[in-house]
């Protein structure tokens, strides 16, 4: 869904509503937890957020905020939807003068215990996306190196003719994310650490 102005409150409710029935855009659901299938484009970025323990939490809060999408030209909606499988949420971009609203259902979460603590998720791409694919988001804590990290998998290819004739431009801005989305992990975690 294109448009000049942001999508209202109420305008995305029917979007993501409408989007709810449907199937994914792809058929290769679940694949950031295995191998990415061919034909995708396949993008990794992982970052050292910190050491230890507090920073492992603040991490995993941070990504039940959808923090790794406040961004300024891009953002989750609403950042109040639940990391559980299943639930919907629409992705808004602010690119070349438009508002670009994109719905996504969470398909899995991680939340493994153990020598390399894992909490994340993975969401996948519905019709009413302009990109047909899926990406992961995960906060590792190696309790051996003591080191936590954020790591972005995704697998994408375009879904809508803008995004076709446009793909390098759209390859840029998926850069841009992930580069952009790593800091402002590290940002949270930052600020979650300063004293109040």
């Amino acid at each position: 869904m294109l448009s000049l102005r942001k999508p209202s409150a109420e305008s995305i409710r029917r979007f993501l509503t409408e989007q709810a029935v449907l199937d994914f855009s792809y058929s290769s659901v679940g694949a950031t937890a295995t191998i990415p299938p061919a034909g995708f484009d396949v993008d990794h970025t992982r970052i050292k957020l910190g050491e230890g323990e507090p920073v492992f939490h603040s991490a995993r809060a941070a990504l039940q905020r959808w923090e790794q999408f406040r961004l300024g030209w891009v953002e989750a909606w609403s950042p109040n939807t639940a990391i559980e499988a299943g639930e919907i949420v629409a992705v808004m971009g602010h690119v070349i003068g438009l508002w670009w609203l994109n719905s996504c259902r969470i398909i899995y979460v991680v939340d493994d215990p153990g020598p390399i603590t894992k909490f994340g998720f993975a969401y996948g791409t519905l019709p009413g996306h302009v990109e047909s694919g899926e990406e992961r988001f995960l906060i590792e804590w190696d309790r051996g190196e003591n080191s936590v990290w954020y790591d972005i998998l995704a697998f994408s290819r375009p879904n809508h003719f803008l995004t076709r004739l446009g793909y390098l431009f759209v390859r840029r801005k998926q850069a841009r994310f992930r580069r952009e989305s790593a800091a402002s992990m590290l940002k949270a975690v930052r600020l979650a650490s300063l004293p109040l």
